[in-house]
């Protein structure tokens, strides 16, 4: 894909969203479909006096792993992995799947073992970010399976990947930056208060969030953005609530997910689809039935479900929460090898009271 506003795009993601310094090590990682935006950030790493590591993902080799691979080799952790998390200043990811199914028909257990062997690393990967010692980015380059899950043409979801990332905009840096003063009027009315309360199609629930913090995220990690998300409470999460769209990932779609939560705990959970794998996920470990991250999104320029996460989850007058691991610089003391976002669409019927003031009423926000 030949478009000049690639370059602009690498620009943004060096300039802006990691900063790039005079010998900082930048780990540039991502799919080879995406070899025109990789060599962008390549060159312009060089230019802003960076050390660019590039780390290209060949298609099918995660699938290759799962099949061929023993439960030793799943749990061997490799040094360009340790790399990208404990040793890297910058890293830069690039997804540009050729098949965002590839996995599907992988035994979840499999998938379960390689994410357990990696709970260290990621651990490892939040705090650094959260001390500063790692600044991180990541973003999509618009490939035929990405627009075929959401029901586009190649070129019609390039358009929408750049409207998204507002690389239309005669200077980018400058509407993020705008992004994130609106977003930090939310971030400064939400601070100090103690107990989100969600009430939607199937939905009720309160979400303990006393004392954390909430990150006003505007293009400097993922790209696009916009959403502000906090750490809850570890066991002061009760109700139950439904997730609007289905969760994509490890090649499987899940659908309808309906989940009920004691204390913090998730201790009823179920699916129209692939309910064995939700199951089998929410038991990876202790912390994978609590949620580590609660979220409102607050792109309006992404109003259609894609199927990717990356632009979902930021969907304006929606909601997100994951469970597993949490961001320590948001408060979150939940540990787990997962980190599994699910999207609440508010726009039709859904309030959302904090402390008991109308915070979102149908997707719109009252306050801030």
């Amino acid at each position: 894909m030949s478009d000049p506003r690639i370059q602009g795009w690498a620009e943004v993601l060096v300039r802006y969203s990691v900063n790039v310094e005079p010998g900082q090590m930048v780990a540039i990682q991502g799919d080879v479909a995406a070899e025109p935006l990789l060599r962008a950030l390549y060159q312009e790493t060089l230019r802003a006096g960076g050390v660019p590591v590039m780390l290209p993902i060949l298609p099918g080799l995660r699938r290759d792993l799962f099949v061929l691979g023993s439960d030793a080799q799943l749990e061997t952790l490799l040094p360009t992995e340790r790399f990208m998390r404990e040793q890297a200043d910058i890293t830069i990811q690039v997804m540009a799947e050729r098949n965002t199914r590839d996995l599907t028909g992988i035994d979840p257990s499999r998938q379960a073992t390689w994410s357990r062997a990696r709970s260290g690393l990621f651990q490892s990967f939040m705090e650094r970010e959260a001390n500063g010692k790692l600044r991180w980015t990541l973003t999509l380059y618009p490939t035929d399976a990405y627009a075929q899950d959401a029901g586009m043409s190649t070129d019609a979801y390039a358009e929408f990947v750049y409207a998204a990332c507002k690389l239309n905009e005669a200077d980018p840096v400058a509407a993020w930056r705008a992004v994130g003063a609106k977003q930090q009027k939310l971030v400064d009315w939400l601070t100090g208060k103690k107990e989100i309360h969600v009430i939607g199609p199937d939905t009720d629930l309160k979400v303990g969030v006393e004392g954390r913090v909430w990150e006003n995220c505007d293009g400097t990690k993922n790209f696009p953005d916009g959403e502000i998300f906090t750490g809850p409470v570890e066991d002061a999460v009760n109700g139950h609530i439904r997730f609007s769209f289905p969760v994509v990932a490890y090649g499987r779609e899940i659908t309808d997910i309906w989940l009920k939560f004691v204390d913090g705990v998730v201790t009823d959970a179920s699916a129209a689809s692939e309910e064995a794998f939700l199951i089998q996920t929410l038991d990876t470990d202790p912390g994978a039935r609590r949620l580590g991250e609660f979220a409102f999104g607050t792109n309006f320029d992404i109003q259609d479900f894609s199927k990717n996460i990356l632009f979902d989850e930021k969907i304006g007058g929606t909601i997100h929460m994951a469970c597993g691991s949490g961001y320590p610089g948001s408060g979150s003391k939940n540990v787990s090898a997962i980190h599994w976002d699910m999207i609440c669409d508010l726009r039709q019927g859904g309030k959302v009271f904090v402390d008991g003031e109308l915070f979102m009423e149908n997707g719109t926000y009252t306050k801030g």
